[in-house]
């Protein structure tokens, strides 16, 4: 918040004080003040003018660490995800771990972000290898209690006698594309293969993905929208060990003409009235419930929870394409962003950073996206970003950045 800035660029909204002294937050996040004393908020995050704006080479920076390379610039949001990019830092922190006895090691809902062929890049293990890759789980807007994955459901009428038998027959057609020559991708693929059917044979897994299951007081404070039950999934899929989890926000698309953008954070337009209706009360409900339940259940301090984004908006309030300031909405701004830190050994009711008195560039303790993420690998325990290529070539995984060490 910058309360003092002029109102062009401060908008309506309030300040309010919150569990820690330093941390202000807007008044529409009354249930995440009240956590704020777990809280640590990079206030400086920028792109230091590397990338193009748009939201998918957004979305690389900010989940691989590495700046998007010529091919973001001369295709923009058309740039398909490449086998060579590189890694997602979930595939990464689940590949240096150890294996999760019936689950995978990284799990993303509640949908892909992007429709293909243009998905969003940086979300995929890449050059890692396909085996890293996350599960996807999917959710339902009509249905929000329903989580499905084509690759872990049976169909109606098969019971685990046949799973045996279908993995038996899939097993012999594996064994002859053993002799082809594409002998890396095909392994790849088999090994996602084998996951799904170890997991669909796991009694052990099912009670992971059933938020049905949990108390309607518990449904309730997370709010029964298909986020709200993303994060309860989320909690759950923590407290089963699942090394790293992501959820993407899920646009609403109900709200696409009132904010001018695809139903999400991407307000062009209508800015203050889709944030404070629609958009904050939403993530304020289910996002302190995360913090709240996770603290209940002693799990905070050994889960970092991040909240992310692939850019800011532009503090000036007006964007060309709704109709300037009487649009009321907010374009893409690189230059600057906050990531939200909570839990993992960070010590809680801290910012980092300062910014212009604009809030549009860092005043102090600028940080790029690969401090973000080298900062989440020090969380994690994971210090060691050796890999080999297909080739077994040696590889440094993020040569960039420092993690911001100073937080914990």
């Amino acid at each position: 918040m910058k309360p003092d800035a002029s109102s062009e660029y401060r908008g309506p909204f309030n300040p309010i004080r919150t569990s820690a002294p330093e941390i202000r937050l807007c008044d529409h996040l009354p249930l995440t003040a009240k956590q704020a004393h777990h809280l640590a908020i990079v206030r400086t995050v920028t792109d230091r003018g590397q990338t193009t704006g748009d939201h998918h080479a957004g979305y690389y920076y900010n989940l691989t660490g590495h700046v998007p390379d010529l091919t973001f610039k001369t295709q923009g949001n058309d740039r398909r995800p490449y086998p060579d990019d590189w890694p997602f830092m979930g595939a990464v922190v689940g590949s240096r771990l150890p294996a999760h006895p019936s689950l995978p090691q990284v799990i993303t809902l509640p949908h892909k972000p992007s429709r293909a062929p243009y998905t969003r890049p940086g979300q995929f293990a890449a050059r890692l290898g396909a085996e890293h890759d996350p599960f996807y789980v999917y959710g339902s807007e009509n249905d929000p209690l329903r989580f499905t994955a084509p690759s872990l459901t049976l169909q109606a009428g098969r019971n685990l006698d046949r799973l045996d038998a279908q993995q038996a027959l899939m097993n012999s057609f594996n064994e002859a594309r053993r002799d082809l020559d594409h002998v890396a991708s095909a392994v790849n693929f088999t090994g996602q293969q084998q996951k799904a059917f170890s997991l669909l044979a796991s009694t052990g897994a099912a009670g992971a993905f059933d938020v049905a299951g949990e108390p309607d007081s518990v449904r309730k404070r997370y709010g029964e929208t298909q986020n709200g039950m993303s994060l309860l999934m989320a909690r759950k899929l923590v407290e089963a060990g699942v090394p790293f989890i992501t959820v993407f926000w899920k646009e609403n698309t109900k709200l696409n003409k009132k904010c001018r953008s695809a139903g999400g954070w991407d307000t062009h337009g209508n800015n203050f009235n889709c944030l404070k209706e629609n958009l904050l009360p939403e993530f304020d409900q289910a996002y302190s419930a995360l913090l709240e339940d996770l603290v209940r259940r002693d799990l905070l301090d050994q889960t970092l929870v991040m909240v992310n984004s692939e850019m800011g908006r532009r503090p000036k309030i007006g964007d060309r394409r709704s109709g300037g300031v009487n649009g009321g909405g907010r374009d893409h701004w690189t230059a600057l962003q906050s990531v939200v830190l909570a839990g993992g050994g960070i010590r809680g009711g801290q910012t980092y950073g300062t910014s212009d008195q604009n809030a549009e560039y860092p005043a102090e303790n600028p940080v790029g996206p690969e401090d973000i993420t080298k900062t989440v690998y020090h969380a994690m325990g994971i210090h060691d970003l050796a890999a080999m290529d297909a080739q077994d070539r040696p590889f440094n995984l993020l040569d960039s950045g420092r993690p911001l060490t100073e937080l914990f």
